[in-house]
């Protein structure tokens, strides 16, 4: 259990630091003392989550000084993927770094260097502005899966992404592919308080899911079909007289032009494509038009759609904008970007890169919003009417997946360097096989990373990067909104450790920038410069670090229907809900039924073979993306992958809770264990994404067991396949098989728990060392009887003793303490010693393990000890 810290002990300092192991940025009171973090806990003045941690939170130590981190610079000692490396200096580091780059640049051009980056929790701005001025148009994350897209064809439509809801004044919220019970534990803390007071909720998901079980309606969805509910909406809403005429007729175009062309879109047609019953899909229509004020919240699955997802952002734009939920109390809110502070967008020096660089963008030609082209546009109306434009760290990416095939085969050319940054891409873009196979055969790649990955293990040179608790952070929404949120670093780097920042800003000097380009030596400097303005707002503060400890955070009034002043900022100054943007780059200017990239409808033949429905992509405790599954106690609570499949379908394929299975697509296959309830459709299957397995090492041609368990093994990046207008590639509505794996296929895993065979009810299996523990996979409720005082959580699916912050095992009856690894008697709360097989209180106290009397002086249990008499 947690050592108890005196606060006010002589040298101890509280720092306001934060959890980035998510995107909710929650808030975390670190305790040091000569340099070393003691203790955290969430900090209780946060707005986020109000002292509240989830397990990722809770393991922030571990991640701290974990033993597999990377602490000091290694350079590649042998052949690629070897594994073989020797430690050198940052000095030496960045100078050889500095120096390859140059040759690629002087032999290929700047556009020959690439940069994959990760998922916002880094200083991506510094990465962009590195490119900009280096000369290389050719940045990407893996963002066109998560919002990047959304936002833009809403910015195209609306002319800013409704990032905002104003849920405190909202009658009703759909939640679209937003699974907050798993995802966003501080969000789900707010819709169930709002639903007490009368808020209706409504859950679009093909899963029965920890949110859904809150839901007034659960429209369960064929995954990939969202398009097409979003239009049957549309068509209620018009032709049922539920729309907001006089918005409608003051503040949009296109209205009677969208009237016609959704006529064919009833739901009685879209029944079939998303098996719901059309009158459900009118009962949703109604709710939402009828309830207003109402809201749409984003989740990921509007973006991982493939072909068919711009289509659908369009119309779920639309279905704001006809309702009039746009920018009022209670609605879908239009921030614009941030005014109050410095955005990041102006920190990476756009105005650097030439034009004719911008031009050799990869996949600007084919998918044209994301990258500069659309970007272009959008960024100049956005200046004329703002003042500011978007981040185009972002929204303006070379295409990922290009990107790679481009290494491969050097179309459009030849991409000769990769420079990766918290990012895992075999587990982060589709065809997982082509991702490694590019990582493997790139001819300098350079990697800064917390942990040893696949790309690291293929790069050249590695670099030690520091954690959350070791820099300070902002986090501000990618500038798209005007809040704020701060935090300062605990403890100054560990071992050789450096920020993001400082990486790139030492690469920039070597690689012959300009010392003025880069003003700022460290990210305190950097963030009191972008906070500096807030003083004209009245706020006092001569230092970043001295703005946390005094204001942690800035959130301005809500301000509603700013477009009143200058209208929308779309080229019409009206909400184009048929888009010129759209239009101008040749995509249609309305929302148009575009199919998913596989059906059944389109291709009976292809169903036949694969005739279940694949999604993926959620997120699910206690794991992010592809992060954490180097610590031990999360890995205890969810150490193996499970797929979702009903029990209809499971009986009729002979599978049973638990056995291992293939899913396979036309593209390759990969296995998790099944997962037998009733939450899905009997023809979908629902499997976890972002499963590796570091334990296994760097062997084979699939190190670190990248492939065995990866969803991206099932999922397509041909052009064809992609969304044409922002180039996201379909997780969610893939035709699939399942079958049961053979004997001894079993993926070979190698995770333990040190000490857990000692452990009364729980067992190592010694064929292989693999915890015979098995969590009790997600249900809405639990399938045993929680025992008093303990709480069962949906988003853990665990029993814990929150005052602790201890975990039950139904199976021993013991409670499991994720930080230290230690288990605790339920009746007594004392601490299991395996050493003597007693239990121990916090005195110290040792007490029989049936009788839970205390024991006198005892010594460990020990049989056959050599030597004694």
């Amino acid at each position: 259990m947690s050592e108890t810290i005196d606060i006010h002990a002589p040298g101890v300092e509280v720092k306001k630091s934060c959890c980035y192991f998510c995107h909710q940025n929650c808030g975390v009171l670190a305790y040091v003392k000569d340099g070393k973090v003691l203790k955290i806990e969430g900090d209780p003045s946060h707005p986020t989550n109000q002292g509240g941690l989830c397990t990722r939170g809770n393991i922030a130590l571990l991640h701290l000084d974990h033993p597999d981190r990377i602490n000091y610079p290694l350079k590649r000692a042998g052949e690629k993927g070897s594994n073989q490396w020797e430690r050198i200096s940052w000095d030496q580091a960045i100078s050889e770094i500095a120096e390859k780059l140059n040759q690629i640049k002087a032999e290929s051009g700047a556009e020959a260097v690439a940069t994959a980056g990760g998922t916002l929790r880094t200083e991506d701005w510094a990465r962009r502005r590195f490119m900009n001025m280096f000369g290389s148009p050719n940045g990407f994350h893996n963002a066109l899966l998560c919002w990047i897209p959304t936002f833009m064809v809403e910015t195209a439509v609306s002319g800013w992404s409704p990032f905002e809801t104003d849920l405190a004044d909202s009658r009703c919220v759909i939640l679209w592919g937003f699974n907050p019970g798993a995802s966003g534990m501080p969000s789900m803390r707010g819709y169930s308080d709002l639903k007490k007071n009368g808020l209706k909720i409504i859950v679009v998901d093909p899963r029965y899911s920890e949110t859904a079980a809150h839901a007034d309606l659960w429209l369960p969805l064929r995954p990939g079909s969202d398009t097409a509910l979003a239009l049957a909406m549309i068509h209620v809403v018009i032709y049922e007289g539920l729309a907001n005429m006089e918005f409608v007729n003051n503040w949009c175009i296109g209205y009677e032009e969208l009237a016609q062309h959704v006529a064919q879109y009833s739901p009685e047609w879209a029944a079939e494509h998303t098996w719901l019953e059309p009158e459900l899909i009118r009962q949703a229509a109604r709710i939402y038009a009828k309830s207003s004020p109402s809201n749409i919240q984003w989740g990921c699955t509007a973006d991982q759609l493939g072909k068919t997802a711009g289509a659908g952002m369009h119309a779920r734009a639309v279905l704001r904008a006809i309702t009039g939920n746009l920018d009022c109390p209670g609605g879908d809110l239009m921030p614009g970007p941030a005014m109050n502070y410095v955005t990041d967008e102006e920190l990476e020096a756009n105005e650097w890169l030439p034009e004719e660089q911008k031009a050799k963008q990869i996949g600007a030609d084919k998918f044209k919003l994301c990258s500069w082209p659309g970007y272009q546009l959008i960024s100049d109306i956005c200046k004329e009417t703002w003042g500011k434009a978007p981040t185009a760290e972002w929204m303006c990416e070379a295409h990922g997946p290009s990107v790679f095939k481009a290494i491969l085969t050097g179309d459009p050319y030849q991409i000769r360097a990769l420079l990766v940054s918290a990012t895992n891409p075999v587990n982060s873009y589709g065809d997982a096989k082509m991702t490694l196979e590019a990582l493997k055969r790139v001819e300098f790649m350079v990697t800064c990373e917390y942990w040893m990955t696949p790309a690291a293990l293929y790069s050249d040179y590695v670099m030690p990067i520091a954690g959350a608790l070791e820099r300070p952070t902002i986090h501000n929404n990618y500038g798209v909104t005007d809040s704020l949120l701060a935090s300062q670093r605990a403890i100054q780097p560990l071992y050789e450790r450096k920020t993001d920042y400082e990486f790139w800003r030492l690469l920039a000097l070597a690689s012959g920038q300009d010392e003025d380009q880069w003003p700022w030596e460290t990210l305190e400097e950097v963030f009191y410069y972008v906070t500096y303005s807030f003083t004209s707002l009245g706020y006092q503060f001569n230092s970043y670090d001295e703005f946390v400890e005094k204001y942690r955070f800035y959130y301005p009034p809500l301000h509603y229907y700013k477009y009143g002043n200058n209208g929308f900022c779309t080229p019409s100054r009206r909400v184009e809900l048929k888009s010129s943007i759209l239009e101008e780059l040749g995509y249609p200017s309305l929302p148009t039924w575009i199919g998913p990239a596989e059906n059944e409808i389109d291709d009976p033949e292809l169903a036949e073979e694969y005739p279940l429905v694949l999604t993926t992509g959620g997120g699910f405790m206690p794991y992010h993306h592809s992060e954490q599954f180097n610590i031990s106690p999360l890995r205890f609570l969810r150490h193996d992958p499970y797929f979702t499949i009903n029990p209809i379908k499971a009986k009729e394929l002979h599978i049973k809770d638990g056995d291992w299975c293939w899913i396979e697509t036309r593209r390759g296959r990969m296995k998790q264990r099944a997962n037998v309830e009733p939450s899905v459709h009997e023809k979908v299957i629902y499997a976890q994404r972002g499963w590796w397995y570091p334990e296994n090492g760097p062997e084979g041609d699939a190190p670190y067991g990248c492939l065995e368990s990866n969803v991206n093994m099932l999922s397509s990046v041909d052009d064809e396949h992609c969304d044409p207008i922002g180039g996201s590639w379909a997780n969610r509505g893939l035709l699939c098989k399942v079958y049961k794996v053979k004997y001894g296929d079993e993926p070979d895993i190698q995770f333990s728990i040190p000490g857990s065979s000692k452990v009364p009810g729980v067992t190592v299996m010694p064929s292989d060392q693999r915890l015979a523990y098995e969590l009790i996979p997600y249900n809405p409720l639990p399938t045993f009887e929680v025992p008093e005082g303990l709480t069962w959580d949906k988003g853990t699916k665990i029993a814990w003793d929150l005052e602790r912050g201890l975990a039950y095992d139904p199976d021993s009856g013991w409670l499991y303490d994720p930080e230290t690894s230690v288990f605790f008697d339920l009746e007594t709360r004392f601490a299991y010693d395996p050493e003597t097989e007693t239990l121990v209180d916090e005195a110290g106290t040792h007490y029989d393990m049936t009788t839970k009397q205390p024991l006198g002086d005892i010594t460990p249990a020990v049989a056959d000890v050599e030597g004694g008499e």
